[in-house]
């Protein structure tokens, strides 16, 4: 009842999936520091305070454990969201309470580019930025994209890659017809 749904849901009967995937671990690394930092701070100025008072002591425990609140929030949230890319559409389903589902249709990419920053080669991720005609996308720039060589491989091909299979395909019929007609124009009738 209160989990989100399966991203595999808000596809067509027509649609054939080709990558899901959730973000990079590393997208929570900053979310840790800040979460240790505080709870470090939270023990510290605990420390720093008399122990008889115990409204302010109660007061810094119930930051910390807000603070433990949040982050396993965060993890939640990233463990939800899923990038899902089909042979018609980009779709991103997010949220745990609300969920938030974003699309772009792969007719409308123009452009295609890969970043990947040393820390992203190091430990594996990238971040990708799809450009499409006329505006600016929902999801004009997806951030900590794990394994980016192969997500990149199959996007483009997806991308890219069909229309110009369909491009050879029309030329070829082209030549075909017209190598006929030039064997039907050199027969006798």
């Amino acid at each position: 009842m209160f989990a989100p749904r399966d991203p595999d849901e808000y596809l067509l009967d027509t649609e054939r999936r080709v990558i899901r995937l959730r973000r990079h671990w590393a997208s929570l690394v900053w979310e840790l520091f800040e979460a240790i930092g505080l709870l470090v701070g939270v023990v510290m100025v605990s420390q720093l305070l008399p122990q008889d008072g115990n409204l302010p002591q109660n007061v810094l425990w119930y930051a910390g454990l807000i603070v433990l609140i949040r982050f396993t929030y965060q993890v939640l949230d990233w463990y939800v969201e899923r990038i899902v890319v089909t042979d018609k559409r980009f779709l991103i389903a997010e949220g745990i309470f609300t969920t938030n589902v974003a699309m772009m249709p792969i007719g409308k990419v123009t452009d295609l580019t890969f970043q990947r920053t040393l820390a992203g080669r190091m430990f594996g991720y990238g971040t990708l930025v799809v450009e499409s005609a006329g505006q600016i996308q929902a999801l004009n720039r997806i951030e900590y994209v794990p394994s980016p060589d192969e997500v990149e491989d199959a996007i483009s091909y997806l991308v890219f890659g069909e229309k110009k299979a369909q491009q050879e395909r029309f030329s070829m019929l082209k030549a075909r017809r017209a190598a006929v007609g030039k064997k039907k124009a050199k027969l006798p009738s």
